[in-house]
Order: C-alpha cells, then structure tokens, then sequence
C-alpha cells in the first residue's frame, strides 16, 4: 500500500498514544472542514484521505482493540459526512467537538 504517511505506516504510529493518534486525526479532519469551508474540493479530499489512512492505522494498532467498534464507527460516519450522503447528519461542528478534547489532552501535557 502507498501511504501518505510513511513513517507512521512503518512503525511510528504504534507508538503514539491513542490520545496522539486521535489528536493527529482530528487535525486532518480539522483541515478537510477549512479546505471545503475554502472551496477548495482537491485539498479537502487530500486531507480527508489522510484521515481516513490515519484512522486505518488506529484501527490496526493492537493496543487499540478494545476501542475497534467506536473506531470502525467513526470511519463510517467520517466517510458518510464527507464523501456520501451524510444520512447521520453530523457536520462540521460535531467533528470539532468530537475531536477537540483529544486535542486539549495532548496540550495540557506539555
């Protein structure tokens, strides 16, 4: 598989935490909702793309299998909202507040 993120994909991502992991996450899906708010379609699709291979290797992570199911959901919702009919009618705010306190985790650490 050719992915984006290389290093990630050969080894780095397993050893983020999970609140790393979703924290990095967030900031693709962050910038997948300023490109579309831009009009800019190609880079909103780009930047979906790598949360979407992001996410992929969270799934894979074996310290993550006792959160597969809220994972593997949120997959779908992503790609429902961002590249199908959004039929769960989430948008642009949900996935802030989703993915803010990820981000605030991470932060409050340093």
């Amino acid at each position: 598989m050719n992915y984006q993120h290389q290093q990630l994909a050969a080894g780095r991502w397993q050893q983020l935490s999970f609140f790393e992991q979703m924290a990095n996450i967030g900031s693709e899906v962050e910038r997948t909702i300023l490109w579309k708010e831009k009009g800019n379609k190609e880079y909103s699709k780009k930047a979906f793309e790598r949360a979407l291979e992001l996410l992929d290797l969270t799934i894979a992570d074996e310290k993550n299998k006792t959160r597969l199911k809220e994972l593997t959901r949120l997959r779908e919702a992503l790609a429902d909202f961002f590249a199908f009919d959004n039929e769960f009618f989430s948008g642009d705010k949900l996935w802030r507040s989703y993915f803010y306190p990820f981000n605030w985790a991470i932060r409050s650490k340093l």
